[in-house]
């Protein structure tokens, strides 16, 4: 969970960063318009027609999570408006780390007491990204470790540049992870690989987590012929991630959502338990204008009103 914060903390002037305009997404039926955000010291949020953009935004210590940082993403989240945001990319600014981890300066003297409640206040918020209604991508960009490989967990789907590491370091540090490492690792790899990874404090990097099933995508820079570089990775990582959000936002959003819910509740039971969370939230489709459009659409026989694209409504 932990990686050794940079540069602690001073407190930076907001300049004209700390301002992100968001667009009301097309299908919403209302004309596009632009509208100004103010956003946090550490956080950054960017709403961008139908998904959004959320940038943790504290570059000279390499994005390291410490309590503000962790109460910022928690205050983003809840004012992230879900009747407009259908998809959400989480990444960090810079292109040395995604989050590096989280603020030794800040823990190196906790309590017992003061420890436990460090690991509910990142544990809370990490389920909140795990169960929040829409679906979450992580964009990781270099160093996700310890807090970082944890928060990248807590999100449905990973891509990272090829430059990503990944790692548990904690017992090196003499903790174990906190904000749930050994418990959503042991879940994507397998209790074995995921027992290897944090008893050793080994990190690995980007093809690797790839090959054990840790990120879903692993993106690179684009090249010319001359070997010249036209692309950085995490230029293509963000468009990569942003593309994926957009095409998710597309879709059926109550459907998408009842998808992310049956996963998510599903495999928290067995699997006779698991098919009836299924078929309640799959009737539950049925009472929504999006499944009479995507289906009367499907059945439309005249290629003139038959179309590309549903505009679904999320209604």
């Amino acid at each position: 969970m932990w990686a050794e914060t940079i540069n602690q903390g001073r407190r930076r002037i907001p300049d004209a960063r700390s301002l992100a305009y968001a667009r009301l997404p097309q299908s919403c039926g209302t004309k596009t318009v632009q509208k100004k955000i103010e956003t946090m010291e550490y956080i950054l949020y960017e709403q961008k027609g139908a998904y959004a953009v959320l940038t943790i935004n504290r570059e000279k210590a390499l994005n390291a999570l410490n309590s503000q940082v962790l109460d910022e993403l928690n205050e983003t989240l809840d004012k992230i408006n879900l009747e407009e945001v259908r998809a959400l990319v989480i990444t960090g600014a810079g292109a040395k780390s995604f989050v590096a981890g989280a603020d030794i300066g800040e823990m190196s003297n906790l309590t017992k007491a003061e420890g436990e409640a460090f690991g509910k206040k990142g544990n809370d918020v990490f389920r909140k990204i795990e169960e929040f209604p829409i679906p979450v991508i992580a964009a990781v960009n270099g160093f996700a470790l310890g807090g970082g490989c944890e928060i990248s967990m807590s999100c449905d789907i990973r891509i990272c540049s090829d430059n990503a590491v990944f790692g548990q370091p904690e017992v090196g540090l003499g903790i174990t992870p906190g904000f749930g490492g050994t418990q959503r690792l042991a879940r994507l790899v397998s209790p074995g690989m995921a027992k290897q990874l944090i008893y050793t404090a080994r990190n690995i990097k980007a093809e690797e987590a790839y090959r054990i099933g840790l990120v879903n995508q692993v993106i690179s820079a684009e090249v010319d012929e001359a070997g010249n570089v036209v692309k950085t990775a995490q230029e293509n990582l963000l468009a990569a991630a942003e593309k994926m959000a957009q095409t998710i936002a597309q879709n059926a959003p109550i459907a998408v959502r009842n998808c992310k819910k049956a996963i998510n509740e599903g495999l928290q039971t067995d699997m006779d338990h698991a098919i009836v969370i299924e078929e309640k939230l799959f009737g539950d489709c049925f009472e929504t204008e999006d499944q009479k459009a995507g289906m009367g659409n499907f059945l439309e026989k005249d290629k003139e009103k038959k179309l590309k694209v549903v505009p679904f409504k999320n209604r």
